[in-house]
C-alpha cells in the first residue's frame, strides 16, 4: 500500500474525528440549557440557588402547580399562544401579498420602492421607536387588546417579503396568463394559484414569525405595562426576578422558562419539515 495512500486515510480519520466532536460539543452547548432549565424547575428555589448536583435531591413537582395556580401562568401561556396566532396570520397574510406585488407584478416607482424597502433591513431603530408606536396605538384604540401587540410584531417584514418574492419569480408566469384569460383577477390569482405553489416558503414564515411572537420581550414589556393582564409568558417570568418575597424565585423562572419551552419545541418538531422543505427549495430557487 502505497505510502501516500495510507497517509490520506489517516487524514480523513481524523477529519471524522474532529467532525463528531464538533458535532458533538455544539449538541451539548445547545441542549444542556434546556436540561437544566427542566431539572432547576424541578428543585427548591435554596436548592438550585446554592447550587451543586444536576439532579435535583428531591424532585418539587408542585413547582408546576404553583405556578398556575398562583401566579397565573395558564392566562400569560394563552396570552403568548393568541399573540403568536395573530402575529402568525398577520404576517403570513401580509408578507405574501407584499411578495406577490414585488415579486410578480408591475408598476411605476417598483425598483425605488424595492431599493428603500430593502435599504431598511440594515437599519435597526430598536428602543427608540417604542415611545411613537406606543403612541400611534394609543390613539388608535388598540393599547388594551392584544391585536395592537401582534400588529407591531407584524412590522418589519423586509426578509420574508423577498424570501416570498424569490418564491413567486419560480412560479410560471403562464400560470397567470392562463388564470386571466379564464377571467381571474388579482386576488384569485393570487389566492388560487401563487399561495398554494408557494406553501413551503409560507411555512418558514410561519415559523419565524411565531418564534418571534413567542420570544418577544422588550416590546411585549412597555406595551403590556397598563395592563398587566396582557402580559405573555416571557414577560411574567422575568417579573418574577422582582417577586414579593424581594429575591429571585429562580425555581418558578426555571418552570415558567420550561413552560415556555414546550410550545415552540412542539411548533419545530411539527413543521421541521415544511421548514426544512422551505429552505431546500429557497437554496435551489435561489
Amino acid at each position: 500500500m502505497p505510502k501516500e495512500y495510507r497517509m490520506s486515510k489517516v487524514w480523513k480519520a481524523v477529519g471524522k474525528i474532529f467532525k463528531w466532536l464538533f458535532l458533538g460539543s455544539m449538541c451539548v452547548f445547545t441542549v444542556y440549557p434546556v436540561v437544566y432549565a427542566v431539572l432547576g424547575s424541578l428543585k427548591s428555589n435554596a436548592e438550585l440557588t446554592l447550587g451543586g448536583n444536576l439532579l435535583p435531591k428531591e424532585w418539587h413537582f408542585e413547582n408546576y402547580a404553583y405556578a398556575f395556580s398562583k401566579l397565573d401562568f395558564g392566562r400569560y401561556t394563552w396570552n403568548s399562544i393568541l399573540l403568536a396566532i395573530l402575529t402568525v396570520i398577520l404576517s403570513v397574510v401580509t408578507a405574501s401579498m407584499g411578495g406577490y406585488v414585488l415579486g410578480r407584478r408591475e408598476f411605476p416607482g417598483k425598483k425605488v420602492i424595492s431599493s428603500v424597502y430593502l435599504s431598511s433591513m440594515f437599519v435597526s431603530v430598536g428602543s427608540v421607536a417604542l415611545y411613537p408606536l406606543y403612541k400611534l396605538l394609543n390613539r388608535l384604540g388598540l393599547t388594551n387588546h392584544m391585536l395592537g401587540l401582534a400588529l407591531l410584531l407584524t412590522g418589519g417584514q423586509v426578509a420574508n417579503v423577498f424570501m416570498i418574492s424569490g418564491f413567486v419569480r419560480s412560479v410560471p408566469k403562464e400560470l397567470d396568463d392562463a388564470a386571466t384569460i379564464d377571467g381571474a383577477g388579482i386576488f384569485r390569482i393570487y389566492w388560487q394559484i401563487i399561495v398554494p405553489m408557494i406553501r413551503p416558503i409560507l411555512g418558514v414564515v410561519a415559523l419565524f414569525s411565531f418564534r418571534t411572537a413567542w420570544n418577544e420581550f422588550i416590546t411585549a414589556q412597555v406595551f403590556t405595562m397598563s395592563n398587566p393582564g396582557l402580559k405573555t409568558l416571557s414577560v411574567a417570568v422575568a417579573n418574577l426576578r422582582y417577586s414579593a418575597n424581594a429575591a429571585a424565585e429562580w425555581h418558578l423562572m426555571m418552570a415558567g422558562a420550561s413552560i415556555a419551552l414546550a410550545p415552540i419545541l412542539a411548533v419545530y418538531l411539527l413543521a421541521n419539515k415544511q421548514f426544512i422543505a422551505g429552505i431546500t427549495a429557497g437554496a435551489v430557487k435561489g
